[in-house]
């Protein structure tokens, strides 16, 4: 198979997802002998024209897992606006310790039905983006070891001749996991938004500037639109001014840190 990069394209709000993605495109790179272009898909401005990749791209698609798939506010963005012709692609899931779900099935399909030939797919553990407790450390050297690893067989797949379908289930997508709070009843935080310690704040605008949504004010440095609790206002605060105060929202990454501190598998498809 004749290729002439590697395109890496990511949605990642607290960088996590960048961070495996890099690592894996990294790898498939270097095993391949093939340069790099990168593609963020991060903040409205990187998601305003359309991303096409023809047959000499091999394209690594990395996003979040939110609630056990796709983040549905960005879903239809990557239907509508990422397109191959017959490109060869790895998509890449991750996940904040819990468990991946339906995410990685959901985009594997995506991208078939937007031209790709799917060589290799992964979902990937990282650090949970509402707790350091749940995925603490997460990707670390075994992680970094795994991804490396598949990265190298994938590689060896695409230096064939032949990219035969990838073998997985096709079935329809099943729904999204519902966040639980400690007592396990469904924790109801969707209109849940992030507040502002104005005795921490000192109004730099970063909030605003790494807001994926484009909905927090860059005058007043307030919530106005709408939040998808990535928590890239938080993450990205170096003052610790932005904080979540919504009680089922709190009641949920409780039950996370109860009972998602164990070490979550990896999943490769190959």
């Amino acid at each position: 198979m004749l290729l002439k990069r590697v395109c890496v394209l990511y949605f990642s709000p607290t960088g996590g997802t960048e961070k495996i993605a890099r690592a894996a495109a990294g790898a498939l790179a270097g095993k391949l002998g093939l340069d790099q272009e990168f593609f963020d898909f991060t903040r409205p401005e990187g998601r305003e024209t359309e991303y096409r990749f023809g047959p000499e791209d091999l394209l690594v698609m990395a996003s979040p897992v939110y609630a056990g798939r796709l983040p549905n506010k960005l879903a239809p963005e990557y239907k509508a606006k990422i397109f191959g012709e017959g490109s060869p692609a790895v998509p890449l899931c991750v996940f904040g310790n819990r468990s991946p779900d339906e995410a990685l099935r959901e985009l594997v399909l995506l991208l078939e039905g937007n031209g790709f030939r799917v060589a290799a797919a992964a979902a990937f553990a990282g650090r949970h983006a509402f707790s350091d407790k749940v995925g603490e450390g997460r990707p670390d050297r075994d992680d970094l070891e795994e991804i490396a690893a598949f990265a190298a067989r994938a590689a060896e797949k695409l230096s064939g001749d032949i990219l035969p379908p990838l073998d997985m289930d096709r079935s329809e997508i099943g729904p999204y996991y519902t966040p639980l709070r400690e007592d396990g009843t469904p924790a109801k935080f969707l209109k849940a938004k992030p507040l502002t310690d104005w005795s921490k704040c000192s109004r730099c605008g970063a909030c605003a500037r790494f807001c994926p949504m484009g909905s927090i004010d860059r005058e007043t440095m307030e919530a106005v639109g709408l939040c998808i609790k990535c928590q890239a206002c938080v993450r990205k605060c170096t003052r610790h001014a932005k904080y979540f105060e919504d009680p089922d929202f709190l009641s949920h990454v409780a039950m996370l840190e109860q009972n998602y501190t164990r070490r979550a598998e990896n999943i490769t498809l190959l």
